[in-house]
């Protein structure tokens, strides 16, 4: 991305924006509710256009390139997708009709390969048990678990992660780290961008990050250089103290701190 801006009428959801992502990399977006977090991983969808500035996605430029050819090489899990996948849904139709691009499987034909890479990519995930189950029925963490297979069926070179510990209880969520920190530390995965709230959320084996506050960069960069109790209190408005234990990261509001105005 550069110079990268989106606006709606007055409002800037993200102003002047310079961000590159290599293939072997990890990125981590961390910012506030409204920070513009999930914009910019619409615009790395090729789910949305800049109103000002150049994305290039994969080799492609947006804007002159058929999106509709150059999505399938990038997987997606968020919330407004599970939102569309129908209740009553296989576990295992919900990942294998990622192949065409569609939600809920209709006349589409698959093969005993794809069917059986989607139970793979499901075990993997830990929830192979579930892949006859209908969608409706699974709990919170094994639907984000189910998407993330999903996104990852096409053999996709760059895989965007929104919230995806988002709604899950504390072992739900350490399960999601364990398995992303898998995911992450694989040289043969893609390039990955994993956007959350919460440094705790962080797996390790991610390499990079990118601090968004009201729109705009507050810090990009290696994640041990961005990630620092000055960023992090500035990306919050918050006085914050950062901890770490081994490889992962924990952030609480200093003792004694004024509240914030």
């Amino acid at each position: 991305m550069q110079g990268v801006s989106v606006r709606r009428g007055r409002t800037t959801l993200v102003g002047d924006v310079d961000w590159d992502v290599e293939l072997d990399e990890r990125w981590v977006v961390l910012g506030p509710n409204g920070a513009g977090k999930t914009t910019l991983l619409r615009l790395a969808g090729a789910e949305l256009h800049p109103t000002k500035g150049r994305v290039s996605l994969l080799g492609e430029r947006i804007g002159r390139t058929d999106v509709f050819e150059l999505r399938p090489r990038i997987g997606l899990s968020s919330a407004a997708l599970a939102g569309r996948i129908p209740a009553d849904e296989k576990v295992v139709d919900v990942v294998v009709s990622a192949g065409y691009a569609v939600l809920g499987r209709w006349r589409e034909e698959y093969d005993k390969l794809d069917t059986g890479r989607a139970r793979e990519l499901l075990g993997a995930l830990g929830v192979e048990h579930l892949a006859d189950r209908a969608y409706g029925t699974l709990s919170e963490g094994e639907r984000k678990r189910t998407l993330i297979a999903r996104a990852l069926m096409t053999d996709p070179e760059l895989l965007l992660l929104d919230e995806p510990a988002a709604g899950l209880d504390l072992g739900g969520r350490e399960d999601l780290v364990a398995r992303l920190s898998q995911l992450a530390l694989d040289p043969d995965a893609p390039a990955m961008v994993l956007v959350t709230h919460h440094v705790e959320e962080i797996p390790p084996g991610f390499t990079h990050a990118l601090l968004l506050r009201e729109g705009g960069v507050v810090a990009q960069g290696l994640l041990d250089d961005v990630l620092t109790e000055d960023n992090l209190s500035k990306t919050f408005n918050q006085p914050l103290e950062l901890t770490r234990s081994g490889e992962r990261y924990f952030a609480r509001r200093k003792d004694g701190a004024a509240p914030t105005q």
